[in-house]
């Protein structure tokens, strides 16, 4: 069995000198640290930018721009039907099952669920939630994220299966995780974990693994061993990260990145812009520039490493990039809360130093019909009025 320790106290890590310990706590005062000895023992500690160093271990610039982002930049809370289960999708729920993960990504979005005062976020009953999609035959998805699902005890992870996989309509069941990543051993030394995975993931109803890895230096020997564990479970591997500032945002390592996961049996999937969140600017890259990396990178691989589309996971919906000229940014509504805008074509002024979609001036909305619709209406969704309550 592997020994991997957890550490949730910046100064527990002893690499780091007296003086960057005291740089760092400020920054750890507002938002969190989370490590691990196997995660952090992948960090070469000699090189400043490190690239797995820049991913765990905070730095004072996310102190500088307090006019940065929000708490809940994709307005997770307007599709909050009851602590921890969102439905912002027809055919998808997303619960949210855990407020731990094996370390604390700088650049998440979600760290409202680990700052101090937060509100209680977290699906601590699941059965109103298994009832609620009961009742809605139109879910045949459901998600499992936090925090980290892994990080709960396996046999509270194969009741939260079990129980959904009772209800007939649910087809697929997505498990969101970066602990192949994080911690390996996680997989490695629980047997139990590969079993659960292959009672719950049958031939005609599969379960998703929706891995994390964000650069190529994450994918070592251990977590190959995971990845093949869980593939020989039977669940299907997928990977989505963020174009990050400093880790992932040359075509080369991109590139690297997705050529490697496709060796491993991994499909990339998404890339996200980086979500607009409190201390997230020194992680973010304005959306022209992510974009014309993103497909740099594709250029020179092949069509197995090619599959991740470049998205913005913004309140109205997945927006996928899809284009740029000297004067317009082109997307497509990828996924949309209302069926009626999914596949509609939006046009927007170019602004190379935008970062999301409301940095930019929407020129205006294509219909999947190809006919011109008026100029979007930005408060479509943050106005609208149908988030249900969910009683247990």
């Amino acid at each position: 069995m592997s020994k991997v320790r957890y550490i949730n106290k910046i100064a527990n890590v002893p690499q780091l000198s007296s003086e960057e310990l005291r740089e760092l706590e400020r920054v750890t005062d507002k938002f969190p640290f989370g490590g691990n000895t196997y995660y952090l023992g992948l960090i070469n500690w000699e090189d400043k930018a490190d690239p797995i160093r820049r991913m765990v271990i905070p730095t004072t610039e996310e102190l500088e721009d307090e006019e940065w982002g929000e708490t809940d930049p994709s307005h997770e809370a307007n599709f909050t039907v009851a602590p921890g289960l969102q439905h912002k999708y027809p055919d998808t729920a997303l619960f949210l099952v855990s407020d731990l993960c094996g370390g604390r990504c700088r650049y998440c979005f979600r760290k409202r669920l680990f700052m101090a005062h937060r509100e209680h976020e977290i699906l601590k009953d699941y059965h109103p939630a298994v009832r609620y999609i009961r009742e809605r035959k139109e879910i045949n998805n459901v998600l499992l994220t936090g925090g980290d699902p892994l990080r709960l005890a396996t046999p509270s992870l194969r009741r939260v299966l079990s129980a959904l996989r009772e209800v007939d309509h649910v087809q697929i069941i997505r498990i969101g995780t970066k602990m192949p990543v994080y911690n390996p051993f996680r997989v490695i030394d629980d047997m139990e974990l590969g079993k659960v995975i292959k009672e719950f993931s049958t031939p005609e109803k599969r379960i998703y693994l929706m891995l994390h890895f964000s650069h190529p230096n994450e994918i070592t020997k251990e977590a190959i061993e995971a990845v093949n564990i869980l593939l020989e479970s039977g669940a299907i591997l997928c990977n989505q990260n963020p174009l990050l500032r400093g880790v992932n945002d040359s075509p080369e390592v991109l590139a690297e990145l997705f050529k490697k996961l496709s060796f491993i049996g991994v499909s990339p999937y998404y890339v996200f812009q980086t979500r607009p969140a409190v201390g997230n600017k020194p992680y973010a890259v304005p959306l022209v520039r992510a974009y014309r990396i993103f497909q740099e990178a594709r250029k020179n691989i092949s069509g197995t490493a090619k599959r991740a589309i470049f998205i913005m996971s913004h309140a109205l919906g997945k927006i996928e990039v899809v284009g740029l000229d000297h004067f317009h940014v082109y997307m497509r509504y990828h996924r949309a809360p209302d069926p009626r805008d999914t596949g509609n074509f939006i046009v927007a002024r170019r602004n190379d130093w935008g970062y999301w979609l409301d940095d930019f001036e929407i020129l205006s909305v294509v219909d999947s019909g190809l006919a011109t619709a008026s100029i979007w209406d930005r408060t479509k969704v943050t106005s609208d009025s149908r988030v249900k309550v969910l009683s247990a």
